[in-house]
């Protein structure tokens, strides 16, 4: 039977907790990791209505794109909304798990699939991410090269764009005395050996590393293994903020707008002056994105859609962009059955369900 843990690990996978942001709160926030999983409710928000379901429905778990606690409290009391959600959730032993910009902000994740929803293909990162890349360089013997190369691939080293299995290999020779307390591999204790090597340059995202390094030490046959570990500025083109594509058939900006309206299903837009332009490259950014404008503009985009956009940041919006804030809860909401399917996809053995309540506090008249 699966636990609590093995449901989060998986959840790493398709976007880790070190891609959120510094303010954000994703992850495990309440439960017992080593608790068997009886069900899962995915839900937008977690709110009590929420709570009551997943007690209805008998889920010990709610996945939910929202963190339940976002900001850091000095006291959970019954006195506050968040205060009820967490005293209710651990009396009743749910786990809480949030997955949110850190699957904003991979190539997989919530922009995606708004995207694919409003029909964009060709889908790019709008702002890709520095500083999350590194490299590990290793020595091996000849022999062993194609082993602990093929392993660390396996591991999720060697990804550079749409390429994979991507490696730089040197041949060199490597020195080494064995102390009188080892068991050397290759050579003799307290005698110098030269031994022929391959010097194995692999990049890899940073939130890998761990599982990295313990696949090399597991693989590699020398009893020490030698290893470097260096940061890279390289961006990762599979990480960042939105996301810009191109519609198949360029629309109007008034074809566009409805649209759009059509598939978030929803009854107004806020957008900029109209211009009788074509809208053809078209960036996205659930949630809140109004960062992103100029980013949008200098990409060639015709549209941005987003939401959150506030009175003055309209004014930001260059002539040649058609700005649409089409609402937060709107821009991110088929994150619900993204998380839903991908973890019916991996867990088989338990009921996946998608909540049924909706937690949009934002109505129109």
């Amino acid at each position: 039977m699966s636990i609590v843990n093995d449901l989060w690990n998986a959840l790493c996978l398709l976007a880790h907790p070190s891609l959120q942001e510094e303010y954000d709160n994703s992850g495990l926030i309440t439960g017992d990791r080593w608790a068997s999983v009886t069900g899962v409710l995915v839900s937008f928000d977690v709110n009590e209505a929420v709570i009551d379901e997943a007690i209805e429905r008998h889920c010990n778990v709610i996945v939910a794109h929202h963190p339940a606690l976002f900001r850091p409290l000095k006291q959970i009391t019954s006195d506050t909304s968040t205060g009820r959600i967490l005293l209710r959730a651990i009396r009743n032993n749910i786990a809480l798990i949030a997955m949110h910009t850190n699957l904003d902000n991979h190539l997989q994740g919530v922009n995606r699939e708004l995207g694919k929803r409003i029909g964009l293909s060709n889908l790019n990162i709008l702002s890709k991410v520095e500083g999350k890349l590194r490299k590990l360089t290793t020595f091996v013997p000849t022999n062993y090269t194609e082993a602990v190369r093929s392993a660390m691939f396996e591991a999720g080293a060697g990804n550079i764009g749409h390429y994979d299995s991507c490696s730089y290999n040197t041949n060199g020779t490597g020195t080494f005395r064995a102390g009188e307390h080892t068991n050397p591999f290759v050579g003799e204790r307290n005698n110098i050996h030269f031994e022929p090597e391959v010097k194995i340059e692999v990049v890899y995202p940073q939130w890998l590393e761990k599982q990295l390094v313990e696949t090399l030490k597991r693989v590699h046959p020398y009893e020490e293994v030698a290893y470097d570990l260096f940061q890279l500025q390289n961006e990762i083109p599979v990480i960042g903020a939105g996301m810009i594509g191109t519609l198949d058939t360029p629309m109007k900006e008034e074809s566009f707008l409805d649209h759009l309206k059509t598939v978030l299903g929803t009854p107004g837009l806020r957008h900029t002056k109209l211009s009788n332009r074509m809208i053809s490259s078209v960036a996205i950014c659930g949630g809140s994105g109004s960062f992103l404008i100029r980013k949008a503009a200098s990409a060639g985009a015709d549209a941005f859609v987003t939401g959150d956009v506030k009175y003055h940041e309209f004014f930001e919006s260059p002539e040649q962009l058609l700005l649409v804030d089409a609402g937060h809860y709107e821009t991110e909401q088929f994150t619900v059955q993204l998380l839903a399917h991908y973890l019916t996809e991996n867990f088989p053995n338990f009921a996946v369900l998608i909540s049924n309540v909706n937690t949009n506090p934002v109505h129109y008249a």
